[in-house]
């Protein structure tokens, strides 16, 4: 019945399920995800990579943003979508957000003064009290200066104790950091967080990226929102590009920045040199 339970919640509740044998064999795994994932955290197995954000205008890059990977023994390169879900459940984010952003910390460090870090936060991360002694610690640790340190968010973040949410972030952007809204565009309300809080940068969601040339609608939001990070002077990046038709119709419309396989997987953090030293954008007459 728990079993049969718990599959009703994650199929967006309101609903009923009966229990079947695969349920069984699911919550064995899933176990066994969480056992081996507590185990990883002790043996140093998750990783962070970077992936290269270029201006537009100039192709420079300008930042990295920071994604977990985890690297299991026997299982191999574990995609973060088969185990932040489950982290996020367990409240295992907590220990994974505080390494990550840690370690995003301390590599940035070594990198070049004019290149910042992005690191995203969880709306668990964002229920812990200590999160802004958190954030305070890595940059002290690291020696980081808190303007080159951007935290990503998404608007689940918001919808949860809004006032103290907002306090949370005026505190942050209080002591310099960089607060960036994510997957702009693919929630409910997103417009009006613009009027509750002064984000520096809205990331466009990849999925408006993706059509750019083969659907209007895509292009009009893509315009649209360019159009409105210029008027409030808030950074447009965009995420999830892939060629080049997609970067000059981007650059048509304004867009400040872009990040996507048409410049660089996520790759690991001795490779970040590499991604720096690679070439430029190409210039769009």
């Amino acid at each position: 019945a728990d079993l049969a339970l718990y599959r009703a919640k994650a199929d967006g509740r309101g609903t009923y399920r009966f229990f079947e044998t695969g349920m069984d064999a699911r919550a064995q795994a899933r176990r066994l995800l969480e056992m081996d994932m507590r185990a990883a955290l002790q043996c140093d197995e998750f990783q962070p990579y970077y992936q290269p954000i270029r201006d537009v205008a100039s192709g420079r890059v300008v930042a990295f943003e920071a994604l977990l990977r985890w690297n299991h023994p026997q299982r191999g390169l574990i995609a973060p979508i088969n185990f932040i879900p489950l982290a996020e459940e367990t409240g295992l984010i907590i220990q994974l957000g505080e390494f990550v952003l840690r370690s995003a910390c301390a590599d940035a460090a070594t990198w070049p003064d004019d290149i910042d870090v992005a690191v995203n936060l969880s709306p668990v991360q964002f229920k812990n009290p200590n999160l802004i002694a958190s954030v305070t610690a890595a940059l002290e640790e690291a020696g980081l200066e808190a303007r080159r340190l951007e935290l990503e968010i998404t608007e689940s973040v918001l919808l949860q104790n809004g006032e103290a949410t907002l306090t949370t972030l005026h505190e942050l952007r209080a002591m310099g950091v960089g607060i960036s809204l994510d997957d702009f565009g693919t929630g409910y309300s997103s417009l009006s967080y613009l009027r509750s809080f002064p984000f520096d940068k809205i990331k466009i969601d990849r999925s408006f990226v993706s059509e750019l040339a083969t659907r209007a609608d895509s292009m009009a939001i893509i315009r649209a929102v360019t159009g409105l990070g210029r008027s409030l002077g808030i950074v447009t990046t965009a995420e999830g590009v892939e060629n080049d038709a997609q970067l000059e119709l981007l650059r048509r419309e304004g867009c400040t920045q872009a990040q996507g396989y048409l410049f660089s997987k996520p790759r690991p953090a001795c490779d970040v040199a590499l991604m720096l030293a690679g070439p430029r954008l190409r210039a769009l007459a």
